[in-house]
């Protein structure tokens, strides 16, 4: 399940079938790359790429592109759709914490709900502002804990943790939050600015949603493997029912399925 809140601590981002995900997530991919505007000039890195999204459009505007993600299994979809395109892409397994380019090497660094995920937001901070050229700009996509689809997320880890008798996770860093943000991110120079947008999950039915995107997305795929360990899948089957009714009260498409979910735009650039 895509959206706000913490993921168990190291797990695969290559478990499950992030490829539906990251489908879904091409919109807000456009969004993040035409606010950022990498020109044909410009070295680009997509931090937490996933199956490419960012990085092929960033390539399509003549842009020098790197992607980064420490899934290795995410990164071969993402060559294999760069190939598919015709797309000159550099794609290497990296952390948000262990960034493998250059210092300053970076003039635009993009991170469609990628780098939120990063277990150190301050390792993370200083790791994306040790990359990026002294004139260069961060551009990321950060979820609000708001919602329906937030609202299941911590429903379904929440559960969870619960079954499993797990210490209660800490609150995540709040990448959305203004405030936050230019606290993580002053030190290092940047000022930061953000925008709110809203992104609508679709799909034929709630059902089709809960198969491609809640139960096989990489966090849940993770929980249920741990569930499973234990000999609770009661509890997946709970979870997944009760995500099922969580998602039908807030359905807007009656004929279908459409949920809106909130997110900040966050632009930081060195003063």
């Amino acid at each position: 399940m895509i959206g706000a809140g913490a993921e168990p601590p190291r797990f695969d981002w290559g478990l499950g079938h992030y490829e539906c995900t990251a489908a879904q997530l091409a919109a807000a991919s456009r969004v993040v790359v035409e606010r950022a505007a990498p020109q044909a000039s410009e070295r680009v890195l997509d931090l937490g790429c996933g199956t490419g999204n960012a990085a092929l459009l960033a390539a399509a505007r003549g842009a020098t592109v790197t992607g980064v993600d420490p899934a290795p299994r995410l990164l071969d979809v993402a060559r294999a759709r760069a190939v598919d395109h015709g797309a000159d892409i550099t794609f290497a397994v990296g952390e948000a914490a262990a960034v493998p380019v250059e210092s300053a090497s970076v003039d635009v660094l993009l991170s469609v709900f990628g780098v939120i995920f990063a277990p150190d937001p301050v390792a993370a901070a200083a790791e994306m502002a040790r990359v990026t050229a002294p004139d260069g700009r961060i551009v990321l996509s950060a979820w609000l804990p708001i919602g329906p689809i937030s609202e299941v997320t911590r429903m379904a880890r929440d559960t969870a943790m619960a079954a499993l008798d797990a210490p209660a996770t800490r609150p995540p860093f709040a990448w959305h939050d203004h405030d936050a943000l230019s606290a993580l991110l002053a030190p290092h120079g940047f000022n930061v600015d953000i925008e709110l947008h809203s992104h609508v999950f679709t799909a034929v039915s709630v059902d089709d949603y809960l198969r491609g995107e809640f139960i096989d997305h990489p966090i849940s795929a993770a929980l249920r493997a741990m569930l499973e360990a234990q000999g609770k899948n009661d509890v997946q089957t709970q979870i997944v029912d009760r995500a099922r009714e969580m998602l039908s009260a807030a359905n807007e498409k009656p004929d279908g399925f459409a949920v809106s979910s909130s997110y900040v735009l966050a632009v930081a650039q060195r003063s």
